[in-house]
């Protein structure tokens, strides 16, 4: 039980050190965009969920964490079809 909490932990750690360094990179190229922001911290949450998701057995955290990808993929979704009703305006 204490090394699935760990676990959560490390995979907490790399998130937020990922969102990090999309954050540095972004201000260092000083192109500062919501939405690049989101669908790159979608794209690590993602590889993260891949990576920690056990074969055989489905823990709750697990659960919500598969939710919240969900939720996310669908503002993925309404991003990519405002983004073509940008262009198709154009």
């Amino acid at each position: 039980m204490n090394a699935m909490r760990d676990a959560r932990y490390i995979a907490a750690w790399a998130l937020a050190l990922w969102f990090g360094i999309v954050a540095f990179f972004m201000v260092l190229n000083r192109a500062l965009d919501l939405e690049v922001y989101f669908v790159l911290g979608l794209i690590g949450l993602l590889v993260l969920v891949v990576l920690i998701d056990p074969p055989y057995v489905q823990p709750q955290a697990m659960r919500r964490v598969k939710a919240l990808v969900a939720v996310g993929v669908a503002v993925f979704g309404y991003i990519v079809v405002l983004k073509i009703m940008e262009i198709l305006a154009s």
